[in-house]
């Protein structure tokens, strides 16, 4: 005992044991900005007009199960896009909380001002209807054209102005790109362009750009090298200022967001069930699912928000509503395996009759 005392006095002075025991400090894992777009972007493509009803209930629902940026719609002219048609309904029957955030999308003055007179209608003691808008442009001409009606430098100048007045009643403005990687009409998209595009955006206000693979036809290759061109060089964009919006139409979606991540990129746009589409991108699917995003950054340096049980319930419950397939592949495992602990429960409370039925189903 003497000399194993001896020995450690003798690593203590030479600085080869420590008088305590050595801790480390656990690293706090980084937080990661969902916007979720199921009501609005998740929506806009589908075949029928779901009642504004459906949509308060969509929020309500996303908003119980963790959700704190939920875009809510949008003040479109419904002559274009029917399935907006009733935001103003949508933002008075939800219910909104305290710290979270409503975008909607203005895309031009005359959305902006029937937001502006909606809100100004509204009783002061109340949480407002929103506090923030999302306006959107695209990188290609041709698109542009085909979604809007005018060239790209022709969108900038009319956003402009409604990104400074909307700035001036003290909403958050927030700015979209559309097809970064590849565009229906064009082809291949320039990422310098994209980078010119967003810091317009910025320049006008907007304190946000998120990048949207709206064919979703990018890969972890295209993606990195659009990101090290918009972020890299002495005029690159911080990474801080943008956010990924990855359509999963080739199932790349989940792997471009940690591409992205890679790039220091830390918010990011999904739909529960993997809702939407573009109705002037023929051929994409939907939004990269929010479960699948929630699943995928499990254990990982990464943390989000949301319970991912709760809004895979949230998906199964919309996608039946529009009788469409839900889009998860999260949340259709998460669903087989609620139904099969239904089954379990029922077999042990009726003794085995349920998995008989269900044999002979």
């Amino acid at each position: 005992m003497l000399v194993r005392n001896a020995t450690r006095s003798l690593l203590y002075r030479r600085g080869l044991l420590s008088a305590r025991p050595r801790t480390y400090a656990t690293a706090s894992r980084e937080r990661v900005r969902i916007v979720e777009v199921g009501p609005r972007d998740g929506l806009q493509n589908e075949s029928a007009v779901i009642p504004p009803e459906v949509k308060a209930e969509l929020v309500n629902r996303l908003t119980k199960a963790g959700m704190d940026i939920i875009e809510s719609g949008s003040f479109v002219s419904p002559k274009w896009v029917p399935q907006m048609a009733g935001t103003a309904d949508v933002l008075k029957l939800m219910k909104r909380h305290k710290g979270m955030h409503y975008p909607v999308l203005v895309p031009n003055m005359k959305g902006l001002e029937l937001l502006l007179d909606l809100l100004s209608k509204q009783p002061k003691s109340e949480v407002p209807y929103t506090d923030e808008i999302a306006v959107f442009t695209a990188a290609t001409d041709a698109f542009s054209k085909a979604n809007t009606n005018c060239t790209v430098a022709e969108s900038l100048e009319r956003l402009s102005a409604v990104a400074k007045r909307a700035t001036a009643e003290g909403l958050r403005v927030r700015g979209y790109v559309s097809v970064v990687i590849d565009c229906p009409y064009s082809g291949k998209v320039d990422p310098a362009k994209v980078k010119d595009v967003s810091q317009a955006l910025l320049d006008m206000g907007c304190y946000e750009i998120s990048l949207g693979d709206t064919v979703g036809t990018g890969n972890p290759t295209t993606v990195g090298t659009l990101l090290h061109t918009v972020i890299g060089g002495s005029s690159g964009i911080p990474a801080s200022k943008l956010a990924g919006h990855f359509h999963d139409t080739y199932g790349m979606a989940v792997a471009n967001i940690f591409t992205a991540l890679e790039h220091g990129v830390r918010t990011f746009d999904s739909a529960v069930g993997g809702l939407g589409g573009c109705p002037y991108s023929p051929g994409a699917t939907g939004n990269v699912a929010t479960e699948d995003v929630l699943y995928a950054l499990r254990g990982s340096q990464y943390e989000a928000p949301g319970d991912l049980e709760a809004i895979a319930e949230v998906g199964t419950w919309i996608s039946k509503t529009l009788n469409r397939p839900n889009a998860s592949r999260v949340g259709r495992a998460l669903e087989a395996r609620r139904a099969r602990e239904k089954l379990e429960k029922e077999r042990e409370n009726d003794g085995g009759a349920a998995e008989t039925i269900s044999a002979k189903l």
